[in-house]
């Protein structure tokens, strides 16, 4: 063997021979960086015997299955074509079944594995974002799509997922007595800022919402309040920032002007194409504030809202029943943007406050399986993944009820798109996974065999359930 062969770094590549177990070669750094991960959780595995997924979160994901499709296709009505009325759920359901694929993977993952992984998932997802920012498609007037053979991506969902996995990687690696370490917060804060930062072209909701889930994981980290002020300090210092850069522009009033005058003349009212994003998150939030009346004229700057308020007032308390929308064949985005809308119409009040519970369900049960578990990385991973999702549910729903300005925000599981159905769908995959992997017993044999299987960066033990781990 050459010298260069000796000083190469990897593992031995162990064959048996006879009976003899010689080394016959040795991997690439890549190959022992992957091969490491696998027997990590591979001896994590032995330590513990997986018990079934949670049946709560199964049954709570089904759910959510069903009522997007029966759902789904009474707000398709302005997709249907003359040849195919079934077109736009066949396209949706396939993305329903690729999710439970997804979901089907990932509840036989150990979290070891995504633990490792989260890094890869975060620069990968920055990545694409970047992409999508220089050369993206444009949907709904904002340049935040990339395509990829033939499949459009949306990079900003799934940033918010690679930054729960992130987040509950660097909060379980510096928990201390009585919080999170120093080094944790500043960590955690750069996270966010910069996937915030970048997440701010693509939607200033989105950045909203990082920043919303990222606030819950740390309190739920148990973050001291010194630090907590310091961090929210940070973020409305970067934000503050960002709206100075973005908004604070000479010549407002005179475009303002210009632009009035091109309504009246009838020409675009696309105010991403005159004065980018900017302009049109003050413009929405400027008509929020302003509310809509009933003697309004509709226009393309309230059709969506008007018709979203005509919708779920004509639902009443109990709906007009599955199929009977009246309001989704000239409501905008009903399929997507205002499912929740078409949901009321459908199912009235009722079947809306069913459905904000059934969201307030998972996250419920989220919170029990962290509060059993015995190591603090698992213990954010599931709660961080669930509040991402009701998180985006309530703010879609609050969009589409006036308490939020308009923005596009889909509804998880049940909006048509694909790239949240997949990214959500991960989610609840990683959510199971937790599940059957965690210790939650609080059989102190199986802490202690978990805890010596485990790699240093995951021994740390959850705060939570700290009393009862010993």
């Amino acid at each position: 063997m050459s010298d260069t062969q000796n000083n190469y770094s990897g593992l031995d590549i162990r064959e048996t021979i006879d009976g003899q177990t010689v080394v016959t070669g040795k991997s690439s750094p890549a190959e022992s960086a992957v091969a490491a991960v696998a027997a990590a959780a591979e001896r994590a595995k032995k330590a513990t015997k997986p018990s079934k997924p949670d049946h709560y979160i199964w049954g709570i994901y089904i759910m959510f299955l069903l009522i997007s499709v029966v759902e789904l296709f009474s707000a398709s009505s302005s997709e249907v074509s003359a040849s195919n009325v079934y077109s736009p759920l066949i396209r949706h359901g396939i993305f329903l079944v690729i999710g439970v694929g997804i979901v089907l993977g990932l509840q036989k993952t150990h979290y070891v594995v995504l633990r490792r992984m989260a890094w890869i998932v975060a620069i990968f997802s920055l990545g694409l974002l970047v992409l999508s920012s220089v050369m993206g498609v444009e949907i709904n007037g904002a340049q935040r799509a990339i395509r990829i053979a033939g499949m459009t991506i949306q990079p900003a969902e799934m940033i918010k997922l690679a930054a729960v996995l992130l987040l509950a990687a660097i909060l379980s690696k510096n928990q201390a007595p009585g919080g999170v370490t120093n080094s944790g917060v500043i960590q955690c804060a750069i996270v966010v800022v910069v996937f915030g930062a970048l997440l701010w072209r693509n939607g200033l909701t989105n950045m909203i919402l990082l920043m919303g889930v990222s606030i819950s994981m740390f309190l739920i980290g148990g973050i001291q309040w010194r630090k907590f002020g310091i961090v929210m300090l940070v973020y409305m210092v970067c934000a503050g920032a960002l709206m100075m850069v973005k908004y604070m522009r000479p010549d407002t009033s005179q475009f303002d002007e210009v632009k009035k005058e091109q309504m009246i003349a009838g020409a675009t009212t696309s105010s991403e194409k005159g004065g980018g994003r900017a302009d049109t998150h003050k413009g929405r939030l400027s008509r929020w504030l302003e509310g809509t009346s009933p003697d309004d004229p509709i226009d393309d700057m309230n059709r969506q809202v008007v018709f979203s308020n005509f919708a779920q007032a004509h639902g009443g308390v109990l709906g007009q029943g599955p199929g009977n929308s009246r309001e989704s064949a000239r409501l905008p985005l009903a399929f997507s943007d205002y499912i929740f809308s078409i949901i009321i119409e459908d199912t009235g009040f009722v079947g809306g406050c069913c459905l904000l519970l059934l969201y307030l369900l998972l996250v419920a049960r989220a919170g029990r399986v962290a509060y059993k578990c015995s190591r603090a990385f698992p213990a954010f991973l599931i709660m961080g993944c669930a509040v991402l999702i009701v998180f985006q549910a309530l703010v879609h729903m609050a969009i589409v009820t006036g308490l939020f300005p308009v923005s596009g925000q889909p509804l998880p599981f049940i909006s048509k798109g694909g790239t949240s159905i997949l990214v959500m769908s991960a989610a609840i995959g990683m959510m199971l996974s937790v599940s059957r992997y965690a210790v939650t017993s609080g059989n102190k044999q199986e802490i202690k065999a978990e805890m010596k299987a485990l790699p240093e960066d995951l021994q740390a033990a959850n705060i939570s359930n700290y009393t009862n781990n010993g």
